[in-house]
């Protein structure tokens, strides 16, 4: 991917998340800021926070477990051990986020901005990453790791990450 295709594809992606409205069927979507907040360990799973803000919030062993985050902002939060399984996270920024051990199995990440975000331990079993945007080392580290279909989406986890 070249440098400017890159970083049209960012502005693009920015734009898209603060210019276009979600559109969230069959449930009430709740959208709230928890910037800056203290979240270890709370539980998120199961809500409709589509569009919310948990922009450096330390949410350490928090449960988003099946929760619809789409195009919510995550920059520089913590989500280390999180579950996260299962997570809408669509459309959302969450670059520089600290995934340390966290559980993605079965998340959907699609085209989301994920610049500078680490990975470590992380469990990504049939997480969906197409159209991701992440640094070509994340892609990297992620594609060892990389096995299962996302059962929301059914694409490989492999083949979202466009491993070799």
């Amino acid at each position: 991917m070249s440098y400017l295709h890159l970083a049209i594809t960012t502005l693009l992606a920015i734009a898209c998340l603060f210019l276009s409205p979600l559109n969230v069927k069959d449930a009430q979507a709740e959208t709230l800021s928890f910037s800056h907040a203290q979240l270890k360990g709370r539980d998120f799973s199961d809500r409709v926070l589509a569009g919310s803000g948990f922009a450096n919030a330390n949410m350490e062993g928090a449960n988003f477990e099946n929760a619809d985050v789409r195009g919510s902002v995550f920059s520089a939060a913590i989500l280390r051990n999180a579950n996260l399984r299962g997570a809408d996270f669509s459309g959302g920024l969450l670059d520089q986020t600290d995934f340390a051990k966290a559980d993605l199995s079965n998340a959907v990440l699609v085209e989301t901005i994920l610049l500078r975000s680490t990975f470590d331990f992380v469990n990504i079993d049939g997480a969906d990453f197409t159209d991701a945007i992440m640094d070509g080392g994340q892609r990297k580290w992620l594609c060892t790791k990389a096995k299962g279909i996302n059962s929301k989406t059914g694409v490989s986890t492999r083949e979202s990450l466009e491993c070799d």
